[in-house]
């Protein structure tokens, strides 16, 4: 539901900042994250130090290829799960 801040310190002025109930976050590996509009799983991963590093990730319970990252939007509120390449012998 959209809210609505006022500031009354110019009555001339007076600025309206609209948020949501809720934040716009998204929670990865547990740890909360910002979120913005129109966000993709390729702009998550490039913010991270490590997101290179991640082949598949797990959305709200739905697995993601690295092939449709670019493609697929973070919805607001999104749980994710980085799973990493491993490898051995």
């Amino acid at each position: 539901m959209l809210r609505e801040k006022f500031y009354p310190r110019n009555i001339n002025h007076m600025p309206v900042v609209k948020f949501w109930d809720g934040a716009e976050m998204i929670t990865v590996d547990n740890r909360p994250m910002s979120w913005h509009v129109g966000m993709c799983v390729a702009d998550l991963l490039a913010g991270l130090p490590d997101g290179h590093l991640y082949a598949v990730v797990k959305m709200d319970g739905r697995l993601i290829g690295r092939p449709r990252f670019a493609g697929t939007q973070v919805p607001d509120g999104a749980r994710i799960d980085l799973i990493p390449m491993i490898a051995g012998g």
